[in-house]
């Protein structure tokens, strides 16, 4: 009942006027500027909090648009030398060419790390929906035989995701591990909570007994839980993982964790997309318009 009540609020959603739309999807947004991102992450800095930035961009069709979708990420990390952020660069592969051409897509991204290698940055590749896995696979593990300064993201509700993580641990990858949000077919992802959390704490374990460096990417107190115990019984040092929070989101949760010494980062997006960017999650999570109608119940009282 719950779910298709979501749905509906998602319809409702995509019909308002962008507006209204922007000053609840604000909060999860740095705003349409770079310029934005910067005061934005510049705040967090002065809490002790790291951040990831992202240029939001949809639909990439040519390659075109993907050279320009590169030279804004090139754009945001010679912004960050220049402010001195403590901020990285988080990069969708689909948005670089990823299903235009593999090659292609592989030399961009490249140029990108390059650069952040320079400067002495860091590039995160996000992992997008199950179509695009290998490929990205594909793209991350040439990158890691020339460079150290990439790491990849994984998704714990796909069941392949474990198998992945004992592979990648071997080329010593860099991780962000979450959940997912993209809607996948019950053959190859987990669909209840438990399992999803269970694969997530499988994953997070391998990880740390083969000491990766690992993105904790969750705003789920059980997770965090797990986390930490994880750390506690196998000694991990607090320089192999950080947590990782949406912008916006549980910032009590945030606050409480860097209160105890633990690095966090924020996930930093921005861009002249951010309406297909916030219509799109909307779409693949509908919990999330659930919770927006109740933003806009509260605004109300």
């Amino acid at each position: 009942m719950m779910l298709l009540l979501n749905k509906i609020i998602v319809s409702v959603v995509k019909i308002l006027p962008k507006s209204v739309v922007y000053f609840f999807a604000k909060r999860y947004i740095a705003g349409e500027r770079l310029q934005d991102a910067v005061n934005l992450v510049k705040e967090l800095n002065k809490k002790g909090i790291l951040a990831t930035m992202d240029v939001l961009g949809e639909s990439i069709t040519t390659k075109e648009e993907v050279i320009l979708a590169k030279s804004e990420c090139l754009a945001v990390l010679n912004t960050i030398k220049q402010n001195e952020l403590n901020s990285n660069l988080s990069i969708k592969p689909t948005q670089l060419g990823l299903n235009i051409d593999l090659e292609f897509a592989y030399q961009q991204i490249k140029e990108i790390v390059a650069k952040a290698k320079e400067y002495g940055n860091f590039v995160r590749i996000d992992m997008e929906d199950s179509s695009c896995t290998d490929k990205t696979i594909t793209v991350f593990k040439r990158l890691r035989e020339e460079f150290d300064n990439v790491g990849i993201v994984l998704q714990s509700y796909l069941k392949r995701t474990y198998n992945d993580v004992v592979e990648l641990n071997k080329i010593n990858s860099n991780y962000r591990l979450c959940k997912g949000i993209y809607i996948e077919p019950a053959e190859i992802a987990f669909k209840d909570r438990q399992s999803v959390r269970d694969s997530y704490v499988r994953c997070l374990e391998q990880m740390m007994k083969d000491k990766a460096y690992v993105g904790i990417a969750t705003h789920d107190d059980y997770l965090v839980n797990e986390a930490l115990r994880l750390k506690k019984e196998m000694v991990v040092p607090g320089n192999l993982m950080e947590f990782q929070m949406l912008l916006g989101v549980k910032e009590d949760l945030r606050d409480k964790i860097v209160k105890e010494g633990h690095k966090v980062r924020i996930y930093v997006p921005f861009g002249k997309d951010w309406y297909k960017y916030s219509i799109r999650r909307l779409k693949e999570n509908p919990n999330v318009a659930g919770q927006i109608f109740a933003n806009i119940f509260k605004f109300g009282k």
